[in-house]
């Protein structure tokens, strides 16, 4: 049986080096920096290759492994405040700062908007996993990001 893998389309390794660029090396959604995972970033389909996304410059952007896994397939979720079906945040398209906040004491991310609420619960923003490491990052002065 083939490896689920085995059964995602190809990326170039030019396009995956120019994502990452565009990118600036950090998810596009909790803003992990390549540098502080203990594995590659993902190339991940905004909108996914089930939902009929291509593997197009324009579909792809850079996430962590935490966040690619928590999105699988999401495209929408439903926002707390108004009860609307919002899509998620797309950062190629959306400027971070718009949707999204650091909580004063740069461990979690806030939603601004519906579509940063919605990310924010759908891709797990503010998970364990990520919040024990952050708390570590703040200590030593390398968060939040910059710019």
């Amino acid at each position: 049986m083939p490896h689920a893998a085995d059964r995602r389309p190809h990326i170039s390794e030019k396009l995956r080096r120019s994502i990452a660029e565009a990118a600036q090396h950090r998810c596009g959604y909790c803003l992990t920096a390549q540098e502080f995972t203990a594995m590659p970033m993902h190339i991940e389909h905004l909108t996914p290759v089930a939902a009929g996304g291509t593997s197009t410059v324009e579909n792809l952007w850079l996430a962590c492994a935490l966040c690619n896994g928590y999105k699988a397939t999401q495209t929408h979720g439903l926002d707390p405040e108004t009860n609307q079906m919002t899509p998620l945040f797309n950062p190629r398209r959306q400027t971070w700062a718009e949707h999204f906040q650091w909580h004063v004491d740069g461990i979690e991310i806030m939603g601004k908007t519906p579509i940063g609420r919605v990310t924010v619960l759908a891709l797990k923003l503010n998970n364990e996993y990520l919040t024990r490491a952050r708390r570590r990052w703040v200590a030593v002065g390398w968060h939040p990001p910059k710019g």
